[in-house]
């Protein structure tokens, strides 16, 4: 495997990204949350699960202003798909990749539910949305008209989860997940080690099933 670390040129600024590399034609792309990083479980364990099954990664190393996060919701998913489009459009030019991945959490899922997921070119990419902002309408409004195949996974103790959303929700192509107890980290009861762990377990078990049919 080949780990490079890239920076790429955006209209305002420099964006840097790491890339996995094992020969794959299949990438999974990541989006962080806010303050969710890379090292952290969900990322350091789903990158795990898609090296094992021999899945390109990139990682995309954004950061934002309180000034920007701020903004309108249209405002800051343009910021953030400047970075975005930037980084795939360098990954994607040396033409490798023809199955492609979008993995966020929390925030990383505001790009993917207003933009890629409505982009014709990734209408058949997989979607992995963990703990997505339920609670803002042009979101959920976004991933329950989606049509993508994918994940969906958020806990049933995180301030965005309704159930009546849930169970709308069920009617799409996503495959959706609801870890009992979960917070916004998806770690149960805050400090359950041992259920925090098998929790999990369980959630990249589901990756798993998601991305092994690719």
């Amino acid at each position: 495997m080949i780990v490079n670390k890239k920076n790429v040129q955006t209209t305002d600024n420099t964006i840097s990204y790491t890339h996995f590399e094992t020969g794959s034609n299949t990438i999974c792309f990541m989006f962080s949350g806010s303050g969710y990083n890379y090292d952290k479980p969900l990322f350091y364990y789903a990158t795990m699960t898609m090296l094992q099954n021999n899945i390109d990664i990139v990682h995309i190393h954004y950061s934002y202003s309180e000034h920007i996060m701020k903004k309108t919701l249209d405002e800051v998913c343009k910021a953030m798909m400047d970075d975005i489009n930037a980084v795939i459009l360098d990954v994607l030019n040396n033409g490798q990749y023809n199955e492609m991945i979008f993995l966020g959490k929390s925030l990383g899922t505001i790009p993917m539910a207003l933009d890629l997921m409505k982009r014709e070119e990734f209408l058949k990419s997989k979607m992995i949305l963990l703990t997505p902002l339920l609670n803002l309408e042009l979101i959920f409004d976004s991933i329950v008209s989606s049509e993508h195949q994918g994940l969906l996974i958020i806990g049933d103790n995180d301030p965005r989860f309704n159930l009546e959303q849930i169970e709308k929700l069920s009617y799409a192509n996503l495959k959706i997940e609801i870890v009992q107890n979960a917070d916004h980290s998806l770690d149960i009861g805050g400090f359950e080690t041992s259920n925090s762990i098998l929790a999990l377990s369980d959630i990249m078990e589901k990756l798993q099933e998601v991305i092994k049919v690719i």
